[in-house]
């Protein structure tokens, strides 16, 4: 069944999004919307490792990511033209089901509080999309989500390298090896505008923060799980990692 746009905000997609029944209070400074000059400012110590600013920041960005790209999924398996433009949709389904699973396992142990809902720019490009058809749906997908895998690209490296946080380093392996798959998977549709997608990957426009943020979930408010699919069987060569303390 396809996305209405009127659907988007909730991320419900043809009954495989499911609900369980917990949510934390939202912190009243969520860092990827007022993130502090020194990201790397070590916001709580856990027997993980140090959390900083900018690992609290990951894991909500990974979070918002599936909350457009798993219904964006949906929508390239019913409505794409071509196989291989089906099989980026079932990619970005099952790679972002594994991401989430991993999220809402860390989430509490860290005290990190995740949306419920992409950012107003991500509701938007699903939104843009789930507006055209035929060729114009693929071109309009694929370039789209070209463009946002490789804008993490670079902060998945970058956490990975720096941080000191176990729960994160997993999170950041995950994310790296599922980014990968999903560029992998885009690309071969051969619909990629790589002048477009490169100028638009270094220069984003200029958005207020609260078109960048997700927002807050009302308190009390189930938590929006991504649910996996028994139905695709899909190899991403990317296996869940088990989340483990630090030694020592």
């Amino acid at each position: 069944m396809p996305i209405s746009r009127n659907t988007i905000g909730t991320v419900f997609v043809g009954g495989a999004l499911t609900l369980t029944l917990a949510a934390l209070a939202y912190p009243g400074m969520l860092g990827i919307q007022n993130t502090a000059t020194n990201t790397s400012r070590i916001i709580a110590n856990t027997k993980y490792g140090p959390l900083t600013e900018a690992d609290r920041d990951f894991v909500v960005k990974v979070r918002s990511a599936g909350l457009w790209e798993y219904p964006l999924g949906e929508l390239a398996m019913q409505r794409g033209t071509s196989a291989e433009m089906k099989e980026a949709g079932e990619h970005l389904v099952v790679g972002h089901a594994g991401l989430d699973d991993l999220c809402r396992k860390i989430a509490p142990e860290l005290n990190i509080t995740l949306p419920n809902q992409a950012t107003p720019q991500q509701q938007q490009f699903v939104a843009t999309v789930d507006s055209k058809s035929g060729k114009e749906f693929d071109s309009s997908a694929v370039n789209i989500m070209r463009v946002t895998h490789g804008q993490i690209f670079p902060t998945i490296a970058k956490i990975r390298a720096t941080t000191q946080n176990t729960m994160v380093r997993q999170l950041a392996d995950l994310a790296n090896d599922t980014v990968l798959d999903h560029i992998t998977v885009l690309e071969k549709t051969g619909l990629v505008n790589y002048d477009q997608v490169n100028f638009q990957q270094t220069t984003p426009p200029k958005l207020p923060k609260d078109q960048l943020t997700p927002p807050a979930p009302q308190p009390g408010s189930p938590l929006v799980v991504l649910t996996p699919r028994p139905d695709l069987d899909v190899n991403t060569s990317s296996p869940t990692p088990t989340p483990s303390a630090t030694v020592g």
